[in-house]
C-alpha cells in the first residue's frame, strides 16, 4: 500500500476570505504541469515549499489546491471523482511585497483562471466528533513559548509537507511543528488542538471539530493498538486519494471507531464527542482537466 499525499487543506486555518471589492492577489506568473505518473520520485516529497517570493507544490491533486484556495477541508470540497486523482505541480513567483497568508488566494485565482473552475456553496449536515476536554481536565501542559519560532520574518523560506508508504504517515507544517504515524502511535509536535481535530479526521470515520478554547501548542503521544492503527492508516490513504485494492478497502467498511484512539485521548484529559453539525461545502459545478498553456 503507498500513501504519496496527505491532503495539505490543514495547512491553513478556516479563516475570512478577503473583501470581495478588493482586487484579489494572483501569482505574477505560474507554471502548472501534470505530476509525474506513477507517483512520486524516490525521495521526494508532495507539499507546498515558500522560499522568499518562489513557491512550488509537488504531487497535488485538484481537490488539494481546492482546500487550500478556499480554506475548507477535504470532505467540505465535492465534485468529480477525479479532483482528487488528477495531480498537477506548480511553480509560481509571489508579486513584489506579498505575504505567505495571500498564497491561498492567490490559488483562488489560479484555479478560476487556468481551470476555468465554476463552484457554488452550500451548508450540509455531517456526522462530527467534537473534541473537548474532558471531564476531569486537560491532562497535559502546552509548550513554552520558543521566540526562535515564534519570531520568524513571515517571508523567510517555509516548507509544508506530506508523505508515506505503509510504514507510516509524516506530516511537516513548518517552524517545528510536525506529526508522525507510525510503529502504532499517532505523535505531534508543537501542534494546536485545531491542529489535532484537523489531523485526526484524516484518520477516522468523521469531520472533528474543535471545542476545547485551549490555545497553545502541546507535544504528545497516542499509543494505538495495531487493528486500530492499521485500519487508521488504510482511511489516510483513502482521504488522500489513494486508490487501493478493494479488498483492502473492505477492512475498514463499517468497522467501528478505533477505541484505543479515544482511550489514549481520554488519558491526556480530551474526549471525541458524536454528534451532527453544518458544515460549508464547496459544490464544484465545472472544471478542467487539463490548464490553460503557461
Amino acid at each position: 500500500m503507498s500513501i504519496r499525499n496527505i491532503s495539505l487543506a490543514i495547512l491553513f486555518s478556516a479563516t475570512a476570505l478577503f473583501g470581495q471589492n478588493a482586487p484579489r492577489p494572483a501569482f505574477d506568473v505560474a507554471s502548472i504541469r501534470p505530476a509525474p505518473e506513477g507517483g512520486l520520485p524516490q525521495g521526494a516529497r508532495a507539499g507546498i515549499h515558500l522560499d522568499g517570493a518562489q513557491v512550488r507544490t509537488a504531487y497535488m491533486s485538484l481537490k488539494d489546491y481546492l482546500g487550500i484556495a478556499y480554506r475548507l477541508k477535504p470532505y467540505q470540497v465535492t465534485g468529480p471523482d477525479w479532483i482528487a486523482s488528477e495531480r498537477f505541480d506548480v511553480a509560481a513567483t509571489l508579486p513584489e511585497g506579498a505575504l505567505p497568508d495571500q498564497v491561498p488566494s492567490m490559488f483562488q485565482t489560479l484555479l478560476e483562471d487556468r481551470f476555468q473552475l465554476k463552484f457554488h456553496r452550500e451548508q450540509k449536515d455531517f456526522p462530527v466528533y467534537v473534541l473537548e476536554v474532558a471531564p476531569g481536565g486537560l491532562k497535559m501542559t502546552a509548550d513554552p513559548p520558543d521566540p526562535e519560532l515564534e519570531n520568524v520574518d513571515a517571508k523567510a523560506p517555509q516548507e509544508f509537507s506530506g508523505g508515506g508508504s505503509n510504514q507510516g504517515v509524516a506530516i511537516n507544517l513548518g517552524r517545528g511543528t510536525s506529526i508522525t504515524f507510525a510503529n502504532n502511535k499517532f505523535e505531534g509536535k508543537r501542534l494546536t488542538m485545531d491542529g489535532l481535530a484537523s489531523t485526526l479526521e484524516r484518520f477516522i470515520d468523521r469531520p472533528v471539530v474543535d471545542k476545547t478554547a485551549l490555545k497553545g501548542n502541546y507535544d504528545f503521544s497516542l499509543d494505538l493498538t495495531a487493528e486500530d492503527y492499521r485500519a487508521m492508516l488504510i482511511r489516510s490513504a483513502v482521504v488522500a486519494g489513494v486508490v487501493l485494492p478493494p479488498e483492502v478497502v473492505r477492512l475498514i467498511d463499517g468497522s467501528p471507531a478505533p477505541a484505543s484512539l479515544f482511550d489514549a485521548l481520554e488519558k491526556l484529559g480530551l474526549k471525541l464527542v458524536a454528534r451532527k453539525s453544518p458544515l460549508d461545502v464547496l459544490v464544484v459545478d465545472k472544471i478542467s482537466k487539463t490548464p490553460t498553456e503557461n
